[in-house]
């Protein structure tokens, strides 16, 4: 069996996007750093690629990256991380560095999501988003069975199920009923898997008991909810009260008789004495919400806009759906309609602003992009999220803008959408399903527009800093400099020991990881890592790869002491997402002090106006010792 350097496992609510992009996120960043990863998904479709028990002994560590239950005990004895599965997403090298120096998590101790991403006593608030979205996870297949088969008996009327009415079907009334006996699972799942994430095999037993009790008496969504913590509660209190009869002799009772029975009776007791007023709130935030869609369809629109786009798929996008849900259980097939519209809108909107301003993405967005087309088509949000990560401040209010705008349109037009989920594979369903899908695309469209508009002022943003608008200039005639920028020549901050030549590295990584090395070899800076993370910063925000083979990596960091500047000739062309696409075999870095103000601006655009010279460009490319290259600098 193959060993492996890490193990991990990844979950979401849905199961769907998430769970698997962060999974490709963790192996890319493990293969990058030099180490073997195998991660166990828990989706929709189950848990696949098991850990085994011999890979998790072999491991070095383990990373935990989900928003589900996922059973931390068998990972005992080993340094151990848990986090939500955003940050699997977001900052996936950080994690595996992070495991490799967390603590090792013993058995028995609270394996939860923490800010620091270490396993131990988690507050309480991370306890319950955990248990949360365990229970959404589970209760959401039951909403999609049960919502699409409810919806397909529609197509022989809306009255199809009654047998008094003309409309009336058998194999439809079947269907609905079907369908709606699986809704009318939601509330107990949700409370059975609250409650399981906590309480475990107890947990699930008084939880369920507690939700059908809860459903029966019209406490719906909040009543599940509160159904599932109140068996976590009841199962804490009993586990507590018996702790003095010993596990060897008493287990099977505690566990098959005690604590089922006296669990239901308290918690079922309970929740009987509460669904009245539970279901009193209940039916008042229903109404209230419902009210809206008549008298402010308009302010109902941006607020189910603003939800959906704020998080993706995340616990305030999920508050919306939920509600939908639960509305849609009611018979209420308007509300639906708005959030699936703004949910499906941002992952178009990548789509279109990919086609809007392709030079101002790389390969790989333009790519995600054209996929985010299918993706959103389906209903699945996640795909927008590496887009809002690159400038969450700017690009999120531009997804919640076209998310709120279809939003609107929708309820203005009192669209109803009587499945859960699908995408525009429910069009058929839909009772307006030309002018849903009409909004739907104007309101991709919108945002469409403004992260285009976004990406194009980033991109523009850092060429101007990195003077990347480089052209070659036919002309030969002698390279000068302006006025204003003489006192800033390339020459003054160069070096001959700064100067390399037949350097061998194999990609842009390792040709930044050797100036950042040689920066601190030449006590130019205190710390190469620190340094090498600024370059790798720099170029995630766009790169710094120019034309005709040359790139104009710089770093900016406390850690640099003065202003200064390398040059490196490499031994073999390296990819580097130019500008022109063609390999890099020449780079000219900058580096910069935190304190350096814009002066380092001025020497990156001198360069940049000595590399629009033909004749330089001819030059430097001939020069093959570090004098040569050194003169052709100080010359100019």
């Amino acid at each position: 069996m193959a060993k492996f350097d890490l193990v991990g496992a990844t979950g979401c609510a849905t199961g769907v996007a998430h769970t698997f992009m962060a999974e490709e996120a963790l192996e890319k960043a493990a293969e990058k750093l030099g180490y073997t990863i195998k991660i166990e998904t828990h989706g929709q479709t189950g848990v696949e690629h098991n850990l085994s028990d011999e890979e998790i002994r072999a491991a070095k560590a383990v990373i935990v990256a989900s928003d589900i239950d996922v059973d931390a005990d068998r990972f005992a004895g080993k340094r151990l991380v848990v986090v939500p599965v955003a940050r699997g997403l977001k900052e996936p090298e950080k994690l595996i560095k992070q495991a490799l120096e967390a603590p090792v998590y013993k058995e028995g101790q609270t394996a939860a999501h923490s800010a620091s991403g270490a396993v131990g006593d988690a507050s309480i608030a991370n306890k319950i988003y955990t248990s949360l979205m365990n229970g959404i996870s589970h209760m959401l297949p039951f909403v999609v069975a049960g919502g699409v088969l409810v919806a397909i008996s529609f197509f022989w009327g809306i009255n199809s199920a009654k047998p008094t009415s003309p409309e009336y079907n058998e194999f439809a009334a079947m269907l609905n009923q079907i369908g709606s006996g699986t809704m009318n699972l939601m509330a107990p799942v949700l409370g059975a898997y609250i409650a399981e994430a906590l309480a475990q095999r107890t947990g699930f037993v008084v939880g369920l008991a507690a939700g059908f009790i809860t459903f029966n008496g019209g406490g719906g969504f909040l009543g599940a909810i509160i159904a599932g913590y109140l068996a976590v509660i009841v199962v804490w209190g009993l586990q507590r009260l018996f702790k003095g009869l010993p596990d060897d002799k008493f287990r099977g009772l505690k566990s098959i008789f005690l604590f089922p029975v006296l669990g239901v009776f308290i918690a079922g007791t309970i929740m009987f004495l509460l669904n009245t007023p539970i279901k009193a709130i209940n039916v008042g935030l229903m109404s209230w919400l419902k009210s809206f869609e008549t008298t402010n369809p308009i302010l109902l629109g941006i607020i189910v806009g603003v939800m959906c786009a704020s998080d993706f798929g995340g616990p305030i996008n999920k508050a919306a759906y939920a509600t939908g849900t639960f509305l849609l259980a009611q018979g209420n097939f308007y509300f639906m309609a708005g959030v699936s519209a703004a949910c499906i809108a941002p992952p178009l909107a990548t789509g279109f602003a990919v086609l809007f301003n392709p030079k101002a993405y790389s390969k790989s967005e333009k790519a995600a992009g054209y996929v985010n087309f299918l993706l959103g088509s389906t209903h699945i949000t996640e795909g927008a999220i590496p887009f809002a990560a690159k400038h969450p401040l700017w690009n999120i209010p531009a997804f919640m803008i076209g998310s709120a705008v279809a939003s609107v349109l929708t309820y203005l037009s009192r669209i109803t959408v009587p499945a859960p989920h699908g995408g525009f594979i429910v069009l058929p369903l839909v009772n307006k399903p030309v002018l849903w899908f009409l909004w739907i695309v104007v309101g991709a469209l919108v945002s469409g527009v403004l992260l285009a508009l976004i990406a194009g002022r980033f991109a523009k943003k850092d060429q101007v800093a990195a003077a990347a608008t480089v052209s070659v200039n036919p002309a030969n005639g002698p390279v000068s400099v302006n006025e204003e920028g003489s006192s800033y020549r390339p020459g003054s901050i160069l070096a001959l020991n700064n100067i390399k030549l037949d350097v061998d590295v194999a990609n842009r990584d390792e040709a930044l990881k050797y100036l950042a090395d040689l920066a601190v070899k030449n006590n130019l800076a205190g710390a190469s890592d620190l340094v090498l993370s600024a370059y790798l910063k720099r170029e995630k925000e766009n790169s710094t790869g120019m034309t005709d083979g040359f790139a104009i990596p710089h770093a900016q960091s406390s850690t640099i002491t003065n202003s200064a500047m390398l040059v490196l000739k490499l031994k073999q062309p390296i990819d580097w997402q130019s500008l022109d696409g063609q390999k890099i075999d020449t780079v000219i870095s900058f580096l910069i002090p935190q304190v350096d103000s814009s002066e380092h601006l001025k020497y990156l655009s001198n360069t940049a106006k000595l590399l629009t010279h033909a004749d330089f460009i001819a030059k430097l490319k001939a020069a093959d010792t570090p004098q040569k290259i050194m003169t052709l600098f100080t010359e100019q």
